[in-house]
C-alpha cells in the first residue's frame, strides 16, 4: 500500500513520523506499506497533489478539512479510480475518510489511524454509522472489483431501506451471511462472477483469479494480440476484469509487443521454460511442430495453468499466429473480513 502524508508545521511533521512507525509497526506491517510524509513548502499544495495523487493508494493531509478539500477538487474523477483520502488534525484528535471511503479504503485506513495514535475515526457513510452491510466495502477487502460502481448506490439504498438483497456467487463463501442478504440463482441483485454474462441489472463483482496464457509468433503485431484477447474473452464468456495476468514461454519474456500488450493492461507477465512447462500435468492440445520450434507442445495451456495454480477453463484459441487459453484459481471468499 502506497501512502503519502503532507504536513503544514513541525507539530504536523511530528505527527507523520509517529503515524509512519506506528501503521507500519501495527495494523498495514512494514512489508505491506510505503509510507511517504513531505512538509509542504509554501505555493507548494497543488503541485504536491498533482504529483502524489497518481499511483498512491492513500493520501493524508495533516491539517484542516479545508485545506484537503481544495486540493483535491481538480483531480477527483470517481470511486474506482480515486485514492483514499484522509485528513488528520495536527493534534492527532481526529481521522477524517473524505474521498473513496469503501471502494478506496479511506474508512478503514481511517479507523486504523485512530488505533495507531489514538484519533477518533469520523466515518459519515450511511452504511457504515447504520451498522450495515456496505457491498462496495466487502468487495474491497476480498479483492473484488466492481464492473459496474454506478450499481452500489442503488444497492446500498435499498438495504437502507431495510430491503433484503439476493446474491448469487459462483463460489463459496465462508462465514455468516449478513441478515441482509439471501443467496439465490435467479432474480438476484448482486452477482459474484468471473464471467461476463448474468442479470445487467445486478451489481457485479467481478475476482481478478483469471490467468491468460500466451503464445505468438516473433515479432507479433500488438493489434492482433489485441484482437486475439477480444476473441478468447468473448466465446469463453469471462470478464475482462477478471484476467489479472499472463504467461508464456520464457523465449518470449521480450517480445516487444507481448510486453507492450500487459503493460497496456496492467498485466504482471510470468515466463516459464520449456522443461517447467512439460512438467505441468494435465491433458493440453500438443503440437509436435510448436514442440520442435520451442521445446514444449504446447505454450499457452500449461503457461496459463502453471501460473494460475490451477485449472484450465478455456483451451487453446489459434489464429494469426497467436494462441491463447485461460485459467482460473478460484478465490477463497469469506463474509468476515
Amino acid at each position: 500500500m502506497i501512502i503519502r502524508a503532507i504536513a503544514f508545521s513541525r507539530r504536523g511533521m511530528d505527527l507523520g513520523m509517529d503515524l509512519s512507525f506506528k501503521l507500519k509497526e501495527g495494523p498495514l506491517g512494514k512489508e505491506n506499506v510505503e509510507f511517504e510524509l513531505e512538509r509542504c513548502a509554501e505555493g507548494g499544495l497543488s503541485a504536491w497533489t498533482e504529483k502524489a495523487w497518481p499511483g498512491s493508494d492513500a493520501l493524508i493531509f495533516i491539517g484542516s478539512c479545508g485545506i484537503a478539500v481544495r486540493a483535491i477538487v481538480p483531480y477527483v474523477r470517481k470511486k474506482t479510480v480515486d485514492p483514499a483520502i484522509i485528513v488528520i488534525d495536527e493534534l492527532g484528535t481526529y481521522s477524517i475518510p473524505l474521498l473513496s471511503g469503501h471502494l478506496g479504503g479511506a474508512n478503514d485506513l481511517a479507523v486504523k489511524i485512530g488505533r495507531a495514535i489514538g484519533a477518533l475515526p469520523v466515518v459519515t457513510t450511511a452504511t457504515d454509522i447504520n451498522g450495515l452491510f456496505a457491498a462496495d466495502d466487502w468487495a474491497r477487502s476480498q479483492g473484488l472489483l466492481v464492473a459496474n460502481p454506478e450499481k452500489i448506490k442503488w444497492v446500498s439504498s435499498r438495504i437502507l431501506a431495510g430491503e433484503k438483497l439476493k446474491i448469487k456467487s459462483l463460489y463459496e463463501i465462508e462465514g455468516k451471511l449478513p441478515p441482509c442478504l439471501e443467496y439465490a440463482d435467479t432474480g438476484y441483485d448482486i452477482l459474484v462472477s468471473h464471467r461476463s454474462r448474468g442479470n445487467s441489472d445486478a451489481l457485479r463483482l467481478v475476482p481478478p483469479v483469471v490467468t491468460l496464457g500466451v503464445g505468438c509468433h516473433r515479432n507479433i503485431e500488438l493489434d492482433a494480440l489485441e484482437e486475439a484477447f477480444e476473441a478468447v474473452l468473448a466465446k469463453s464468456g469471462v470478464h475482462k476484469l477478471a484476467v489479472f495476468q499472463a504467461a508464456s514461454l520464457d523465449l518470449k519474456k521480450d517480445e516487444p509487443a507481448l510486453v507492450e500488450f500487459c503493460k497496456r493492461h496492467g498485466f504482471p507477465f510470468r515466463t516459464f521454460t520449456a522443461g517447467e512447462l512439460t512438467a505441468v500435468p494435465g491433458d493440453y492440445s500438443g503440437s509436435e511442430f510448436v514442440k520442435k520450434i520451442t521445446g514444449v507442445d504446447n505454450v499457452c495451456e500449461r503457461a496459463a495453468v502453471l501460473a494460475s495454480g490451477g485449472r484450465l477453463i478455456n483451451k487453446k484459441e489459434a489464429g494469426n499466429g497467436i494462441t491463447m487459453a485461460l485459467a482460473i484459481k478460484e478465490p477463497a471468499l469469506t463474509w468476515n473480513d
